[in-house]
């Protein structure tokens, strides 16, 4: 069996179990297996297979077959062109995501050390893409998780942003009212992808996500939006007058907590992103300056 031959034997494997992207994601696991990049495997591809790597390579595809995701599998998930680590105690990060770090980014342009956090931040890739994006800017980033904190150090570290990025445990907006209190600490800007995924919709999820993803990342409870509610309600405690509230919602979500923003009172140039697909998938409000 050459390389190529184990390849199509995978991506028929896949195929038949009804996982889409079949033929990319028996690549990216053929490479796992071998310890190849995507160049050495077309490289390689009228190779014998070598004899060891059939088991593990076989182990990936059955792996994959029962729903669990590629990233989990490797390991690992691009984003923003960076590399981050992942595993089951962490969402995977997703290109719509994207969206919010480029939004941060762009409305932090013009502030020189912005201070910002990244609220729920699970693998960290909010947290150190805009590290890495922005060099000025410092970045707090909490979980509710201490096991996703770990491996948002982790990635941190990996991108060389250890110095730049704090990690505090806690819900929501609570580390940030603790921070704020003991130093008098207000944020540039709050960025967040919150849970939102209604109750009634989650039995309908992927199995990828269902049974595999954390739920404490997806789920919200009630209609998806109790999340935004809360932190549109707690974010005056924390920014800076002027400071932004940046956060991701769900395809056709956007509307709503536009008119949770609008009903506030207090925000201002309330606006929504669209992301690759057309959907408007990030809100961002200005926090009125004072009086």
């Amino acid at each position: 069996m050459t390389i190529g031959d184990a390849w199509r034997a995978g991506r028929e494997h896949l195929a038949a179990a009804g996982i889409d992207e079949a033929e990319i994601t028996a690549e990216v696991l053929l490479r796992h297996a071998l310890g190849l990049s995507r160049t050495d495997l077309y490289l390689a591809w009228d190779r014998p297979l070598p004899p060891d790597s059939w088991t593990p390579y076989h182990a990936f595809l059955l792996d994959r077959a029962r729903g669990r995701p590629a990233a989990y599998i490797v390991g690992h998930r691009e984003f923003m062109g960076l590399d981050f680590l992942v595993d089951e105690r962490v969402l995977i990060p997703r290109p719509e995501t994207e969206v919010l770090v480029e939004t941060v980014l762009e409305l932090m342009s013009t502030v020189a050390t912005p201070i910002i956090a990244d609220i729920g931040t699970g693998s960290g890739a909010i947290a150190v893409s805009v590290a890495v994006f922005h060099r000025e800017a410092m970045v707090v980033a909490t979980d509710i998780s201490g096991d996703a904190l770990d491996v948002a150090r982790a990635n941190a570290a990996r991108h060389g942003v250890t110095d730049r990025v704090q990690f505090s445990e806690g819900n929501l907006l609570e580390p940030l009212v603790a921070l704020s209190h003991n130093d008098g600490r207000r944020f540039d800007a709050l960025a967040c992808n919150p849970p939102y995924v209604a109750t009634e919709v989650a039995p309908t999820l992927p199995v990828e996500i269902r049974d595999f993803e954390p739920a404490v990342a997806v789920l919200s409870g009630g209609s998806g939006d109790r999340f935004h509610a809360q932190l549109i309600a707690g974010a005056p405690a924390v920014l800076q007058r002027g400071g932004w509230l940046v956060m991701e919602t769900s395809a056709g979500q956007a509307p709503g907590v536009v008119e949770l923003l609008h009903r506030a009172g207090v925000y201002q140039a309330v606006h929504a992103r669209r992301d690759g697909l057309g959907w408007d998938r990030v809100v961002a409000a200005q926090l009125q300056p004072a009086g």
